[in-house]
């Protein structure tokens, strides 16, 4: 392979580029995992992750991907036969829902169109329609990495109140913490599922579980038999800061050094700044007189841009192009929307620079790929960034 020069633009939604002082932090040498100086690792990554979930609720660190979470989610509180609903907002939705299904769980499942989050009213209406209260939980995604979409978490905690049903709320926000705004005590969310390589700023390999006391209490009464994902197992030894396996100590390490940058800008103007971006994205997307995926005001992601293609144009081949010419990597369109859409991230560690850079190499790309398109959208993209305050900048 030939050398390529200057900086690779990774705007995938994630995983997402890790910061150097986050790879610096994790370069530590190993130490011993039964020792007491990982006993204060353990305590300082738990905390830290706790301020992110905004949660003062028990969190659970797997070393594992987002997937094993999903997995011990469903496996603590949920048995073979119990039913669940869950939302398609696209295809991680469907993926959850599979997952469900591969262990026995019986999901209905609310069918979508890809183009919005999670609608609470229809989710109040199923749940009335439960009487008998056979459905045990209400699983939805937070922030939808296929489509673009973020669905209103706590309208689906109230849609939930307001039925008068004790169904547990499960959420996937893998790609949404520490990129959009989450707050697991205050919405009265049971279990949410996360991962460490989105808005944590981390490689992938550890995944996150927080719990509430309801979901403790479920899984201390049922749940499927598990080993390796067992909450009780975990929490009887984390509060000492140890766990009950070998974990994975730099992650650990890159957790506190990263979770310490997001409080350094402040959370709230991580938030803001990830909606700012996301602004001038979608502004950018519609000056070239491209369309984007979600539809639904208010819904639109703040960790990522889903952009259609024309009819008639691939996004896999526009994609190609815009790495071999550009050395830029732009998210595929997944299952249903595979060859249609491209995604652009723009999450984590990236500033105003960062992003019109990365909207210039998809610019660039379009024309070179002869995708049908008008001019100007990163000059549409810069005007809004001049236009509106940077969060933690201007005052």
């Amino acid at each position: 392979m030939p050398h390529v020069t200057g900086r690779h633009f990774l705007q995938i939604p994630g995983p997402s580029p890790v910061p150097d002082r986050v790879l610096r932090a994790m370069s530590q040498q190993v130490i011993d995992h039964r020792g007491p100086e990982f006993a204060d690792l353990g305590l300082n990554a738990l905390a830290a992750i706790k301020s992110i979930f905004k949660t003062q609720q028990d969190v659970i660190i797997y070393p594992s991907s987002g997937t094993g979470a999903w997995e011990a989610a469903l496996a603590n509180v949920l048995r073979e036969g119990d039913r669940v609903l869950m939302y398609e907002t696209g295809h991680f939705a469907t993926l959850w829902k599979k997952m469900a299904e591969k262990l026995g769980i019986q999901a209905e499942f609310i069918g979508g169109d890809w183009r919005s989050g999670v609608d609470p009213a229809v989710i109040e209406e199923h749940l009335r329609k439960d009487s008998g209260h056979q459905i045990k939980a209400v699983c939805v995604v937070h922030n939808e990495t296929s489509t673009g979409s973020t669905s209103p978490i706590a309208e689906v905690r109230r849609a939930i109140d307001n039925a008068g049903h004790p169904a547990l709320l499960m959420v996937d926000t893998i790609s949404g913490l520490g990129s959009v705004d989450f707050r697991f005590d205050e919405w009265g969310v049971d279990v949410a599922v996360s991962g460490s390589q989105k808005g944590l700023m981390l490689p992938p390999g550890i995944s996150f579980n927080a719990v509430s006391r309801k979901a403790l209490d479920a899984a201390a009464q049922g749940g499927t038999r598990r080993s390796y994902w067992d909450w009780k197992e975990m929490l009887d030894i984390t509060g000492k800061g140890y766990f009950p396996y070998t974990p994975a100590t730099n992650m650990l390490y890159g957790l506190v050094d990263a979770v310490a940058m997001i409080h350094e800008e402040g959370l709230e103007n991580v938030f803001a700044r990830h909606q700012r971006h996301a602004a001038a994205t979608r502004a950018a997307v519609r000056a070239w007189d491209l369309e984007v995926l979600c539809q639904q005001q208010g819904h639109e992601s703040g960790v990522l841009t889903a952009v259609l293609m024309p009819e008639g144009h691939s996004a896999d081949a526009f994609r190609k192009a815009a790495l071999k010419n550009y050395n830029i990597s732009l998210g595929s369109g997944l299952s249903k929307v595979a060859d249609k859409v491209f995604r652009i991230g723009h999450l984590g560690d990236i500033n105003d620079l960062t992003l019109i850079g990365a909207l210039s190499g998809v610019e660039l790309a379009l024309s070179k790929a002869g995708v049908p398109h008008s001019k100007g959208g990163v000059a549409v993209a810069m005007e809004h960034l001049l236009n509106t305050p940077s969060p933690g900048i201007d005052a």
